[in-house]
């Protein structure tokens, strides 16, 4: 027996669309009922109206009083009545004497007979509108008195149309009321049609089930990846956030629920939302260096939005940045170690040839320098790994040929608000910074000035490199920069990190060629 295969789900636009039909055509048919209700109510209004008229002008004929006063009221006016019968097209124009006898009727064997209805309220002189069962059948008519030239009451009139001929009336005018119930369901289906086409184009075709999900999988994927995510959309051409995951209210420290508004983002970040590809660009928040990675997002060529990959480098920054400090102390051991021991062969020579007292003053001279240096910093500045960083970066310059000076007016006592690990990176990379950008002069230098007063720390490094300019430091405030060929670095980033965490400013001084000055209040920062 060969199994039917299963009929795939409607798709959440087909299942609006039957939806959308099923209720438009109830309430289409709902309404053509009460139109036809309406029409129904409107019809007898305006039959009662006009046979109303019809009677009261015709009982105020001076010719009806004059035909009910003389004698033989059916032979004048049974002619006359359906003459205006005829005209007027209602079903009946009976008269009645004051005694309640048929004077004319359209069917003559009822002349002579009394008169069905009521005309109690008529004989009071007001006409009578009533719905009743007479010769003719069911019908609406209308009772009103005629008075003589004395003013006396001489008969009625009345005047009527059966409920047949009005049903006949309605019904002709079903098709009207019919069609235009069928235009607005062509109308309705035309637009749920459209409307359908656009939920399609929104949805992808998906049915319920797989929208479901869809979102359920999204959102674990959200808050499972380790990297931040944003997707910026587009409304009315004003950026939006459309979604952020947890890792990304985390870099950027936004609330860790509700809404983003796109003004709470870093001003680095709002301008991804509209830039084209970007790739491992070095974004620096309050605490943190981000790589950033941006795409486009395309939709039938249309751009539709950006998405944004945030990845945290500040410990491994941090790290590096440490490593480097190490590698400088190892390298300036490993030079110092060589050096030492071409002194000690040289020493080791010259007593072997006898000459010691020139052995002695040698070895005591290089001794006094090396030792001079180091009683200088550790005596002025008093954060041991801050002098030692000195003393490594001193020797690490002499090996690249660069001449690295601290100034005598360097100064640095305990200063417990600020971490002996962040002086090391605010110093040792604008150190670094110098000493790559001092080698491209002839001769290169570089000078190094850490001061403190009351109130603040001022670190000046300045170089003999070509200097950086304001714009370019204020770049590399928010998003990295390397003096190395123009590349983006960590260097400067972690530099303006520490100098922002503590309340500092950061600056060029171009009127001192090419330096970077650094301060930070004494208590300040977060």
């Amino acid at each position: 027996m060969n199994r039917r295969e299963a009929r795939p789900p409607m798709s959440v636009a087909g299942q609006f669309l039957v939806l959308q039909l099923v209720v438009f055509t109830v309430v289409a048919i709902l309404a053509g009922a009460l139109i036809v209700v309406g029409e129904r109510g409107d019809a007898d209004d305006a039959t009662r109206r006009s046979v109303t008229d019809i009677a009261v002008t015709t009982a105020a004929f001076p010719e009806v009083a004059d035909g009910l006063l003389g004698p033989d009221p059916t032979a004048v006016l049974q002619p006359r009545a359906e003459q205006i019968r005829e005209a007027t097209g209602v079903d009946f124009v009976v008269i009645v004497d004051p005694d309640g006898i048929r004077v004319t009727h359209p069917v003559e064997e009822q002349i002579g007979l009394p008169y069905t209805g009521h005309l109690d309220e008529a004989r009071s002189g007001t006409p009578l509108s009533e719905t009743y069962t007479g010769s003719l059948g069911p019908s609406i008519r209308t009772v009103a008195p005629v008075y003589g030239d004395g003013g006396d009451l001489v008969g009625f009139v009345s005047v009527g149309v059966t409920r047949e001929k009005i049903a006949e009336n309605f019904v002709r005018s079903l098709p009207g009321i019919a069609g235009l119930v069928a235009a607005g369901l062509a109308v309705t289906a035309a637009g749920g049609v459209l409307i359908a086409r656009r939920l399609r184009r929104q949805t992808l075709g998906l049915d319920p089930d797989q929208l479901r999900r869809m979102y359920e999988h999204h959102d674990a994927v959200l808050h499972s990846i380790g990297e931040g995510l944003l997707v910026f959309g587009t409304d009315d051409g004003s950026p939006r956030v459309d979604v952020v995951n947890d890792e990304a209210r985390r870099l950027l420290g936004l609330e860790p629920t509700g809404a983003v508004p796109f003004d709470a983002l870093p001003a680095t970040v709002r301008d991804l939302a509209g830039s084209d590809e970007v790739r491992d660009e070095v974004h620096l928040t309050r605490d943190r260096i981000l790589v950033v990675n941006s795409d486009a997002v395309e939709w039938n060529r249309r751009r539709i939005g950006t998405v944004v990959t945030l990845r945290d480098h500040t410990e491994l920054s941090t790290v590096l940045g440490e490593l480097d400090s190490v590698r400088g102390f190892a390298e300036s051991l490993r030079a110092q170690a060589h050096e030492s021991a071409n002194r000690l062969h040289t020493i080791v020579t010259m007593v072997e040839l006898g000459r010691t007292e020139e052995a002695v003053a040698f070895a005591t001279r290089e001794l006094a320098v090396s030792q001079n240096l180091i009683d200088r910093l550790t005596t002025a500045v008093q954060e041991p790994a801050l002098a030692a960083l000195l003393l490594g970066k001193i020797d690490e310059a002499a090996e690249r040929g660069v001449n690295l000076t601290v100034t005598d007016d360097t100064e640095l006592g305990p200063v417990p608000s600020i971490p002996a690990r962040d002086l090391v990176t605010l110093v040792g990379n604008l150190v670094d910074n110098a000493i790559d950008a001092s080698q491209s002069s002839d001769d290169p230098w570089v000078e190094v000035t850490v001061r403190q007063d009351d109130s603040s720390i001022c670190v000046e490094v300045a170089d003999s490199g070509p200097g950086m300019s304001s714009e370019a430091l204020a770049q590399a405030m928010q998003r990295g920069y390397s003096t190395k060929s123009h590349q983006r670095g960590l260097g400067l980033a972690l530099v303006a990190q520490v100098v922002a965490r503590h309340g500092g400013t950061l600056r060029t001084e171009p009127s001192l060629g090419a330096m970077v000055v650094a301060e930070i209040p004494l208590g300040g920062g977060s």
